[in-house]
């Protein structure tokens, strides 16, 4: 069985923000950056991740070789959580980029 939020994707779906997308993620950052520094009685969470997922539709073995591509792009190395998830990530202080693959699960896994 897929993951749950897998399953309500369409077959090929690109989870990667486009040229466009990306200057305003980007640009959003700053803000909410800005935000909180100019208002310190607005609570701020001790820490923050920010994580991409391979497009669906790929294999297990192709969401983890994208899982690589990106670890050598920001220069970390690769680990497996103890859900099976397949992570890069590079920290800034209390903020994280992420990249995961989650896998799917056999049926006769019960998952």
């Amino acid at each position: 069985m897929e993951n749950y939020h897998q399953a309500r994707l369409p077959t090929s779906f690109n989870l990667y923000a486009s040229a466009d997308d990306r200057a305003e993620v980007i640009a959003g950052l700053y803000k909410l950056a800005h935000f909180l520094e100019e208002n310190p009685e607005v609570p701020t969470p001790r820490t923050i991740t920010v994580s991409v997922f391979p497009p669906t539709g790929l294999t297990d073995t192709e969401r983890r070789a994208e899982i690589d591509l990106v670890a050598s792009r920001i220069g970390a190395e690769t680990r497996e959580s103890a859900g099976g998830h397949y992570i890069a990530s590079l920290r800034f202080g209390p903020v994280e980029y992420s990249a995961v693959a989650i896998p799917r699960y056999p049926t006769d896994r019960g998952r």
